[in-house]
């Protein structure tokens, strides 16, 4: 599904899909050794561990942006490289365990943030120093629910040893 199917979808939906991720990912390593999990399928993938040290601070990342536009008129994001992320953060070397616990935190955080909002909240929007441009608090909530999507498959995939 792309971001414009899920901007169809229903807020609730989408945000269902939201609080769907921590378990889905709970389950999809459960039983997983440290040697699967830091496995890369191949040169240019990422390993399940680096997936989901991925979407810990991702999730952060989303999280600030959304504190930004409520709290602020019209932000401005910087612009984020996250295979610059997982090369300086060393994700290969990070608990998995500990970074699922961190991006369940999170998404938790993320999820109370967006549960509290006042319905013209979800028009506030920022902006993106890059190609993106302006986002609402709605659009976010599609591109993250993509986002989930598109990391949950690569996680399935770099388990399997398939790119």
């Amino acid at each position: 599904m792309t971001v414009d199917e899920y901007h169809h979808l229903s807020r609730e939906a989408r945000l269902a899909r939201l609080a769907r991720t921590a378990g889905e990912l709970v389950a999809a390593i459960a039983g997983r050794g440290d040697d699967v999990l830091s496995r890369r399928p191949d040169a240019t993938s990422w390993a399940a561990k680096e997936v989901l040290c991925h979407l810990r601070d991702n999730e952060e990342s989303f999280l600030d942006r959304l504190r930004m536009i409520v709290t602020m008129d019209e932000p401005h994001f910087p612009r984020s490289n996250p295979n610059r992320w997982a090369e300086e953060r060393q994700y290969l070397g990070n608990d998995a365990t500990e970074a699922l616990d961190a991006f369940g935190r999170r998404r938790e955080e993320t999820l109370a943030l967006l549960g509290s909002l006042a319905p013209r909240a979800w028009e506030q929007g920022g902006v993106h120093l890059d190609a993106r441009g302006r986002r609402t608090i709605d659009e976010f909530v599609s591109v993250i629910a993509w986002h989930d999507d598109n990391h949950l498959d690569q996680l399935r995939r770099a388990l399997e040893g398939r790119p």
